[in-house]
């Protein structure tokens, strides 16, 4: 079998992917498809002796779509191929300026619409209403103008749907849309163009060129905004893309070659100075330094690196000059594997998704069934009772009553509008909402995973502990005494011991004979006194006191004074003033937390125990943070993590709902579907009610969307003609539809009023 990443131009909406997976699963030799739509591309495997590319590109060519075959043996290289976008990101742009111009163009129309269109079927029902000011045939032909424009410029795509349907029996909701304000348009246009046909076929001057240019209005605002997040999205890859080294410094023939990193093959010898991006990942053979790695691990302290120590890629060299040598290039190397990993995870359906795939293949149908069955039976068994005129009559209006009845106006406006009012809510509280399904998967939300380290934590090293081990030494004059050297140093944990002394408002000594021990510490003098300061040896014997500040996941130096230990000072990330109250407000909506870290369990175990957390997962690299919380999803449970390191962006992505703090990196943010500004955490709570208030107002404005409809069709269709004499006029079926949307935006607004 042959593996294919194809990258697929046209399409535009969610039910693309399901159209383009079901016409080329069913080609001979098609073994598997998945069609990702945050990304545009398409995975392929199949069997080259039966099938070509060429050939499924004929098919979804038929359907609107174009098959671009752009595999790489090298992703990291190319870098469009991450970028989530059908074209470069400028032409992107300049769709999403269209689009934009489109809205602009048509949604104050629809507005103005709208209002009048109430004010006419006002005037008709109350005579307190005056009419409109302009003579009917003028607003008519103004509204025809405008419904013209509208229908054939702005509504393009929801009239290719309509083709689509007619050609080759897929559907989606644009081509209910399409059908529904194209027959309300020709409909309209007859009686507009034609009035001896409609005086002679007895037909109302009602038009309805209101309707398709309310439709498409709304429809096209919230494809608008779609469309925007969704460039977003790919913008989280393009900022991994940019956190790689752009160049390499090789060591070859004795001296030093600058290359493209792309040129970098298994095997060189690369040099890494201090401030450097390491540009591929490898085995240090020469050298001592320390990096830090908390694009990968999310820990703020640097790591400690020595001979046959592991580096990663797009790191940072903090201190020190070595060599590596390379043992993973291009798409094998660790930010690869995130990248891959977040393009994955985007690409992933929701349930829902699906099912509103299903609903609108089969509602389409089902609506025009009912509209041409109610025009063949008025024509047959109403002839027969009141006559053909009449009965052409009756079964016009009750076929464009049907159709224009079931234009998903209110169901339109039904997600819409809470989404809007509930994401408005949450934008004043903080929370930072990215779309529908992100609020639709927080309601159901009954695990949260919490990172550590600036997440429940303050994100960096801060002096925790310090300890006399000399009854002549007080904790000021170790303080002292350890920054004054300290301040000398270029090592990162200096910095901490250094600001607390600041804090403090401690005069630093003079040193001289400052040295830097590769490995070990610093040491240097302060008058005659030989102050060294340390990490504890590992071959050596452990005190009680350092052991108990190991155990709580701090990080130990040792104060020497003429080699006799006078102190300890411990420095630890520390927790959030917050994070003890954010856990209490989870526990008390009876959802489990738990936290996930790349730090080491000792640490991880302390800062949850104080923290309150219920479970703890530890010293977990960043490729195997989405696989637990992918096993946690596979054991029932509904996740949100929440994160704000790039580290965290895989495991962001395939938590249900992932959320980034404000306060973190513009991947972690990109790459979730709520950011808490300000970094604080006790706002996930808040987060999480504000989503089930959403949904409730969703599932109500939905409940009266479909009520609507169930009552509505078979009144337009003049079921109950027969039995009560009812016949539903389609300026009623106006008026219907609009109380329906009116009615929806009320219940939307009522969440606003609602505390959080």
């Amino acid at each position: 079998m042959t593996n294919k990443t194809l990258k697929i131009k046209g399409m535009h909406c969610a039910s693309c992917a399901t159209i383009i997976t079901n016409k080329v699963s069913k080609l001979g030799g098609v073994d598997a498809v998945s069609v990702n739509f945050a990304t545009e591309k398409a995975n392929v495997s199949f069997d080259d002796a039966v099938v070509s590319i060429h050939q499924m590109n004929n098919e979804v060519e038929k359907l609107g779509y174009t098959f671009i075959d752009e595999t790489s043996s090298h992703p990291m290289e190319d870098h469009s191929m991450h970028t989530g976008i059908n074209e470069s990101k400028d032409e992107k742009m300049k769709e999403l300026l269209v689009m934009k111009t489109k809205t602009q163009f048509v949604l104050p129309i629809a507005l103005l619409v709208f209002i009048l269109m109430m004010w006419d079927i006002g005037a008709k029902l109350f005579t307190s209403v005056p009419n409109l000011p302009l003579p009917m045939s003028i607003f008519n032909t103004i509204s025809m103008v405008l419904a013209s424009v509208v229908l054939f410029w702005i509504g393009q795509p929801f009239l290719q749907g309509v083709v689509k349907f007619a050609k080759y029996r897929v559907a989606n909701m644009d081509t209910l849309i399409g059908i529904g304000t194209f027959v309300a348009y020709l409909y309209s246009t007859c009686i507009t163009l034609f009035p001896l046909m409609r005086v002679a076929l007895k037909l109302p001057e009602t038009t309805y060129f209101d309707v398709t240019i309310v439709v498409i209005g709304f429809v096209m605002l919230g494809k608008y905004l779609e469309a925007r997040s969704k460039l977003r999205t790919g913008e989280a890859i393009e900022k991994l893309l940019g956190l790689q080294a752009k160049t390499a410094l090789l060591w070859r023939n004795g001296t030093e070659v600058e290359v493209p990193v792309s040129e970098v093959q298994i095997g060189d010898i690369i040099i890494v100075k201090p401030g450097s991006k390491i540009p591929v990942d490898g085995i240090i053979v020469e050298g001592y330094s320390s990096i830090d790695e908390s694009m990968i691990t999310g820990e703020p302290i640097p790591v400690d690196k020595k001979t046959d120590d592991f580096v990663v890629g797009a790191t940072i060299n903090k201190q020190g000059n070595f060599k590596f040598k390379a043992t993973k290039i291009g798409s094998d190397t660790v930010l690869a594997q995130i990248i891959k990993m977040v393009e994955d995870a985007q690409g992933s359906k929701a349930p829902i998704q699906a099912m509103a795939d299903k609903i609108s293949s089969v509602f389409v149908p089902i609506v025009l069934g009912i509209a041409v069955l109610t025009l063949l039976l008025w024509l047959t068994v109403g002839t027969s009772a009141l006559g053909f005129s009449t009965a052409l009559s009756y079964g016009i209006l009750s076929f464009v009553g049907v159709l224009v009845i079931a234009c998903p106006c209110a169901l339109g406006l039904a997600t819409p509008t809470a989404i809007i009012v509930g994401v408005g809510k949450g934008a004043e509280h903080g929370i930072l909402i990215r779309n529908a399904e992100t609020l639709e998967k927080l309601s159901h939300v009954d695990t949260v995973v919490l990172d550590k380290t600036g997440t429940i934590t303050k994100g960096k090293p801060e002096v925790t502990d310090i300890i006399s081990l000399d009854t002549a030494w007080t904790e000021t004059d170790i303080l002292r005494a350890s920054a004054s050297v300290e301040k000398l140093s270029e090592h990162p944990l200096a910095d901490a011991v250094v600001v607390k002394a600041t804090e403090q408002n401690i005069l630093l000594e003079t040193v001289t004979n400052f040295q830097a021990l590769e490995g070990v510490g610093v040491e240097g003098m302060i008058g005659n006194k030989h102050i060294v300061i340390h990490k504890p040896s590992k071959s050596g014997t452990v005190t009680d006191n350092i052991k108990e500040l190991q155990e709580q996941g701090k990080t130990v130096v040792i104060i020497e004074v003429g080699k006799k230990q006078i102190g300890l000072i411990a420095l630890s990330d520390t927790l959030k003033e917050e994070s003890k109250e954010a856990v209490a407000k989870l526990h008390t909506r009876n959802i489990k937390v738990i936290m996930l870290t790349g730090d080491n369990y000792l640490a991880a175990s302390y800062i949850a125990k104080l923290a309150g957390i219920d479970a703890v997962i530890a010293e977990v690299i960043p490729q195997e943070k989405a696989g637990k919380i992918k096993e946690l999803q596979d054991g029932g449970a509904i996740v949100a993590m929440v994160g704000d390191g790039i580290n965290d962006a895989p495991a962001l992505v395939q938590a249900d709902v992932g959320i980034a703090m404000g306060t973190g990196t513009d991947v972690a943010i990109e790459s979730a579907g709520i950011t808490l500004l300000g970094g604080d955490v006790s706002k996930i709570a808040q987060a999480i009610k504000l989503s089930k208030m959403t949904m409730r107002g969703i599932k109500q404005n939905l409940f009266w969307a479909f009520i609507f409809n169930v009552v509505g069709i078979p009144l337009a269709a003049g079921l109950f003609y027969p039995a009560f004499g009812w016949l539903l006029n389609p300026a009623f079926a106006g008026l219907a539809m609009a109380f329906s949307s009116v009615s929806v935006v009320s219940n939307s607004l009522r969440i606003k009023a609602k505390k959080l």
